[in-house]
């Protein structure tokens, strides 16, 4: 009980550190928070400077998700017991204490929580329904929530009932992150667009 204390608590405040804020300071010399959507996340790092600053936040944003789920495996903590210290940085990450709880979009986060789950499985169970998204139409919030709708489904189809109520509240959080994005309807691709328009014709 205090294993799983002490690593939410931590977990929290690890996942709270806005690495993509500070590596967009250090290397491009820019608050990243004016760049792009205004998200202090790793694609504005990747925008303010490119992949010297990008790649470590991306890095870091994934290394603070995945810390606390891998130690508080090795100390024996298991099933329900996992899902306070999977879910801690990704709050920490969206409603970081260190911004006045304005944080990220928390999907760095969640794919370092995941893959001290299930691996770089991750990855390929994500792009499942993220990438044929992101290739109908351009709106990067559907896209990153089709792919947390395809890991709900995974934990669904192979996971214990503890994994499913993880990947819910994941699936939840990374909608409130992305609510305000959503409001705007998928915008087409132009191929799609000119392949409808040609049916039509």
């Amino acid at each position: 009980m205090l294993d799983m204390l002490f690593l939410t608590l931590a977990g929290y405040l690890v996942g709270a550190i806005p690495f993509s804020l500070l590596m967009g300071k250090l290397f491009a010399k820019k608050d990243i928070r004016l760049v792009g959507d205004g998200n202090p996340g790793g694609a504005n790092a990747i925008r303010a400077g490119g992949l010297k600053a990008g790649l470590p936040a991306v890095l870091l944003d994934i290394s603070k998700g995945f810390l606390p789920v891998f130690l508080a495996q090795k100390v024996g903590l298991a099933n329900w017991a996992l899902i306070p210290v999977c879910m801690a940085p990704i709050l920490g990450h969206a409603f970081s204490p260190f911004l006045h709880f304005r944080g990220g979009k928390a999907l760095g986060a969640t794919a370092g929580a995941w893959i001290g789950l299930i691996g770089l499985w991750v990855f390929p169970v994500y792009g499942i329904l993220a990438i044929p998204v992101t290739l109908l139409q351009s709106e990067d919030a559907w896209s990153a929530n089709a792919g947390m709708l395809a890991l709900l489904g995974f934990a669904i189809i192979f996971g214990q009932s503890w994994m499913v109520a993880f990947a819910l509240l994941n699936t939840v959080l990374i909608i409130w992150t992305h609510h305000r994005d959503l409001t705007r309807p998928p915008a087409l691709r132009p191929w799609i667009v000119n392949m409808l328009a040609g049916r039509q014709a």
